[in-house]
Parts: structure tokens; C-alpha cells; sequence
């Protein structure tokens, strides 16, 4: 892909948490709109003791995965859109030659970078360890087909977000939630009452369980 149509091309993915050839299981963090590789990164230290977890957040170029809203038609926010695609699948792609299977993967993303992590994750389905989408949905306008292919068979899915997000309509997060339990993930949504645009103590404690579950049950061979 021309660097013309590959605008993410050559950014940083930025590292925290225990080397790969030693984690039990991997997060791929994506930022939101105007924040950083190193803000999505923090979030890592909520989750508490992650001893056996390597944390990898790619950055966006000018800190922005894609220039209109999601809910634009999709070809507007072309190439940056299928550029940061590109970015997930490159990470993907890393993990993937260190042989960390996705059964140990968690991506998530909060607001841009959530709906990047579920766009991706409905286009590449696979039974990964957990995706988290805070505070985002699908990509595309109303109307968009949602006829991705495969099945998720029971990949933990969390969706969190406010009731009254201007950013992140509820209807796109239940439509959201309601797809991906279509392809065979077990999603939990939670709606939360008047919330601003921001992550919560109650996702952050969802996320930690998940991620509890997966190390329990994959811890990798030594």
C-alpha cells in the first residue's frame, strides 16, 4: 500500500508488561480520537496485578485512526480507515509469529479505537481471548451490511458505554452487541445512566475478571 494510502505506516507500537516469550496473554490497546499510544497504554495499571500480561498499543497518526465520525459512510474516512485496519493486522500479524495464539488475545479500544478493535474483530473473526469496545460500535452508517463471515464460538465480548453519548449513539452499541451475538460471541453489554465520554470503575472490574479467566485457563508451557 502507497504511504499516500497507508497514512498510520511507520508509526510506533508502544510496549509495557512482561516480555511476549514470557506472557501467558497479550492486550492490544487502541487509543481514542486526540490521545495516544501512551494514554490507552496507562490504562494497564487498573487492571491491577498483570504479571503474566504483555500490554501493545500501535499509535495513530496525529493521534487519529480516522477523520469523520463512525457513523459516516464508510468511504469517507478512506484510506485512514482501512490504514488503521492495516495497523491491527500488522500487531495481529506480530503476535501471531511470536506464536500467541488468539485464543490469549484481548483487544480492546476506547471511543475511536474501540470501534477499530470491533470493526476488526467482526472482519477477522476468530475465537480470541476477549474484545472490549468501550465507549464505540461498528463502523458505517445505519443501514451498513453486517454480513461478516465466521463465527466467534464464545469469545468473551464486553461493551460498555453511556446512555447518552453524543458520540456513540445506544442504538449503534445494541445493534453492536446484538450482531456480534449473532456470530457466536457471548456478549455482555452494560448501558450505563448518564455517564460522560470516559471509562468506569465498573468496566474497569469487568475487564480484570476477563482477563483473570483467560490467564487461568492458558497459562503457556515453559
Amino acid at each position: 500500500m502507497p504511504l499516500n494510502q497507508d497514512p498510520h505506516q511507520g508509526q510506533p507500537v508502544l510496549r509495557a508488561g512482561v516480555p511476549l516469550e514470557h506472557a501467558d496473554a497479550v492486550m492490544v490497546m487502541l487509543h481514542g480520537r486526540g490521545a495516544s499510544a501512551h494514554d490507552i497504554l496507562s490504562l494497564a495499571h487498573e487492571f491491577g496485578e498483570t504479571k503474566d500480561w504483555a500490554f501493545l498499543a500501535p499509535q495513530a497518526t496525529d493521534s487519529t485512526w480516522y477523520p469523520y465520525r463512525f457513523l459516516e459512510p464508510l468511504e469517507r474516512n478512506e484510506p485512514w480507515l482501512s490504514s488503521a485496519l492495516h495497523v491491527v493486522a500488522r500487531v495481529m500479524q506480530h503476535l501471531e509469529d511470536a506464536r500467541i495464539p488468539r485464543e490469549r488475545i484481548v483487544l480492546l479500544g476506547f471511543s475511536q479505537g474501540a470501534c477499530l478493535a470491533l470493526e476488526y474483530a467482526a472482519r477477522h473473526v476468530a475465537k480470541y481471548g476477549g474484545l472490549v469496545g468501550l465507549s464505540g460500535g461498528l463502523i458505517g452508517p445505519e443501514g451498513t451490511p453486517r454480513d461478516y463471515a465466521g463465527s466467534f464460538d464464545q469469545t468473551p465480548v464486553f461493551l460498555g458505554s453511556s446512555d447518552v453519548d453524543f458520540h456513540v449513539p445506544k442504538a449503534r452499541v445494541m445493534e453492536t452487541a446484538q450482531v456480534l451475538s449473532a456470530m457466536g460471541a457471548d456478549v455482555t453489554m452494560r448501558l450505563y445512566p448518564n455517564m460522560e465520554h470516559t471509562v468506569n470503575a465498573d468496566e474497569i472490574e469487568f475487564v480484570r475478571g476477563m482477563m483473570e479467566r483467560i490467564v487461568a485457563g492458558n497459562r503457556r508451557v515453559r
